[in-house]
């Protein structure tokens, strides 16, 4: 793996000084050499409180360019920040691949690259690449608690879902579950990557970081559910850390669990997805998950596809249009954490 010790500096600078008390408001300065500008940089938005000790805490949106719900949010919150009591020091980046978020693309408009498949990045290479690189020796080293806010982008679509990741470590486990207990979203979701370690949440991880993330949406659009539901989630977590006053009330939340590869839905073949099953659906092993129709053969029947495992439909499919190996959507089961 490419190094990333903090003896490499990134060469990502910031406006701001993140040990400095007091609201703070500026740009991570992120170099971009191109034929317009030799010497250039684009600027990523980020505000910081920090109001002596506690609990440092990471909120970042915008991870994909495509998921509005978590950008949204956190722009909301930048704004009340100059009149929000804290405890502790809170940064915000609510639009973290700030190339990607201009071009509403899931990946950089610019070197193609997806952040959350991107870590532990390099100091030296892509700008995507750079952006991983700076969470992996600049913020993560001094965040305890971190919360991603995602949603299913123009791909997918997701019923609104806090998604945690418990520590391994058993003394921050009863910490941990009281946060998901005190965030009460609707569901809680243990999700299952099928080993992939590229990702935000798994760099929060190698740093002990404690890490929360959600899926509050999808199609490209900002679910309305999905927003109240990440702010809410935002607050109470705020709150359950005492970094801000206010009630966080239990509402209790149901726990799910991705079990691997049976949970998920794959496509066979191109084609046109027509699904057999919507969102929040009780499904069976065997049950039809859809059909794929072949517009280049009108008249060849429908390719079906069958869900491997029991579970509720948490995400499906947003495109019609599906290519072989296309996720057309995922499980998860009830389980007790």
């Amino acid at each position: 793996m490419p190094d990333t010790h903090s003896s490499t500096p990134s060469l990502i600078t910031s406006t701001i000084d993140f040990d400095s008390p007091g609201f703070h408001a500026g740009h991570l300065r992120l170099p971009y050499s191109h034929d317009r500008s030799g010497y250039g940089f684009i600027p990523v938005p980020v505000f910081m409180v920090h109001a002596g000790p506690g609990p440092t805490v990471l909120l970042t949106g915008g991870n994909h360019g495509d998921e509005y719900e978590g950008p949204i949010a956190l722009m909301k919150l930048a704004r009340r920040l100059p009149w929000l009591s804290v405890r502790g020091r809170l940064i915000v980046i609510p639009a973290l691949n700030y190339p990607a978020v201009m071009n509403a693309t899931r990946t950089s408009p610019i070197d193609g690259g997806n952040l959350n498949r991107s870590f532990p990045g390099q100091r030296n290479g892509t700008l995507t690449e750079m952006i991983a690189h700076h969470l992996e020796t600049v913020l993560f080293p001094i965040t305890d608690v971190a919360f991603d806010l995602h949603a299913g982008g123009a791909s997918t679509n997701y019923l609104p879902t806090l998604l945690a990741a418990w520590p391994d470590d058993e003394r921050k486990h009863a910490d941990y579950t009281r946060l998901v207990d005190t965030i009460g979203a609707p569901r809680t979701l243990i999700m299952d990557l099928l080993g992939e370690n590229r990702t935000f949440a798994a760099a929060a991880q190698r740093h002990g970081v404690m890490f929360f993330c959600g899926e509050f949406g999808g199609h490209a659009v900002c679910n309305l559910d999905g927003l109240e539901v990440a702010e809410r989630s935002i607050e109470r977590l705020l709150t359950g850390l005492d970094l801000i006053d206010g009630p966080a009330p239990r509402a209790g939340t149901v726990t799910y669990a991705v079990e691997g590869h049976r949970h998920y839905v794959f496509a066979p073949e191109a084609g046109i997805f027509e699904p057999a099953f919507r969102l929040g659906d009780q499904v069976k092993a065997g049950q039809p998950a859809g059909w794929i129709h072949h517009p280049s053969h009108p008249q060849r029947p429908a390719t079906p596809v069958h869900f491997e495992g029991d579970g509720m439909a948490i995400c499906i499919r947003a495109l019609a249009h599906c290519e072989a190996g296309d996720c057309l959507g995922h499980l998860a089961s009830v389980v007790s954490h």
